[in-house]
Formats: structure tokens, sequence, C-alpha cells
């Protein structure tokens, strides 16, 4: 069984390390896509051995191995929602309306054998996690990534999906669930304002998928 968060809700999955911040992002419960994944210790430790082991896989750098108590719980929820709004400022979202706090997380710079200078996490625990995820987070901006990496319109949603559209216009993790979900709500109330007549006879459909 895998406990990849991001694989419950079908989405394409971030390019290179940018994954690990999605991971992290689609371990919140949402619609019927599962459970919170960081609600329980036991839970969150199946999936932060698996996110971790794939990220050390795509980024060639060595993983520590984690152990996640209860304790570790709120660290690890409260920097979710920490990326939730990171996403939520750089799409310019109205759902977002704060100061965002400094990372104040530590990282190390390694020169390789070629002479590339590398971004290595350091620390322990949910310390090295964060590490981890605000590297990443840099390195996607650095290559123009950052912007693609998404939160669904859809307010009982919210799965973090990367946007594939050639205009970056993408705004739900799946159009035939909550686009066309959201087009109904729209059109159900447009009617409601109309008194139920006039206006269109049918709700519009939305097209196929934009995410991919």
């Amino acid at each position: 069984m895998s406990w990849m968060a991001s694989a419950r809700h079908g989405v394409r999955e971030a390019p290179a390390g940018l994954a690990l911040v999605q991971e992290l992002l689609n371990t919140r419960t949402t619609m019927h896509y599962g459970a919170d994944l960081l609600l329980t210790a036991d839970d969150a430790q199946l999936w932060l051995t698996e996110a971790i082991v794939t990220w050390s896989r795509v980024s060639g750098l060595p993983a520590p191995t984690l152990l996640i108590s209860s304790s570790d719980l709120r660290s690890l929820r409260r920097l979710r929602t920490t990326f939730e709004n990171v996403i939520l400022a750089a799409g310019k979202e109205p759902q977002f309306d704060g100061a965002l706090p400094p990372a104040d997380v530590p990282v190390s710079l390694v020169p390789d054998a070629d002479g590339w200078v590398r971004m290595v996490p350091t620390g322990r625990g949910t310390r090295w996690l964060a590490s981890a995820l605000w590297a990443e987070a840099l390195l996607a901006q650095q290559a123009g990534l950052w912007p693609r990496l998404k939160l669904c319109h859809n307010g009982d949603c919210r799965a973090a999906f990367f946007d594939t559209s050639r205009n970056n216009s993408g705004v739900w993790h799946d159009v035939s669930t909550c686009g066309n979900t959201a087009n109904l709500r729209a059109f159900r109330e447009r009617k409601r304002l109309m008194g139920g007549s006039g206006g269109q006879s049918r709700p519009p459909v939305v097209g196929p998928p934009n995410y991919r």
C-alpha cells in the first residue's frame, strides 16, 4: 500500500524535489480522498518515510531516518499551513490575508565533484523536513516552476496540483469533478437570483481537464 498523499487525489506530480512540497500540502483531508495523514503519529510516520525516500531518489541526496512523535504533529501541521499560505500568496489568492513568517531554517551549500554548488537540507527531525521543503521551494522559484504549484479553487478540496497548461491558467485539480461542481453551484445561484426563470436551461459543462 502506498502512503503517498498526492496519489490519493490523482493529480499530476510536481517535477523533481518540488513534489515533496506538494506531498505535504496533500496530506490534508479533502472531500472523499482520505483522512488527514498528519492526524496521528503512525499515519504521519508512514507518509513521511515514503515521501523522503522518494525525495532522496529524485534529488540524489541522502535522507535521514525521521521518527515522528505525537509532539511533532503540531509542528508538521503548522508547516503545512505555512506552505498553503505561501502558495496562496504567490497566486494572489483572496483567501490569503496576512504576513508570511520567516522560514528560519538552515541549509548547507555543498560543492559536488563537478563544481556545482548544491543546497543540502540540514537539521534534525522536523527541522530537517522544514529545511528540505524551503530549499525545494527556492529551487522551484529559481527554475520558474513555483507558480505552477497551486491549490484547487474548490474550497472543499484544496488539493495541490501542478498546472501544466500552456498559459498556467488551471484552477481545478480535476475539472471533471471540482470544476463541474463549482460550475453547477454557480448556475444554481444564478437561477435562484433570477427567481428560477429565464437564463440558461442547462448548466454548462466544463471542458476537458486543464491540469494535464
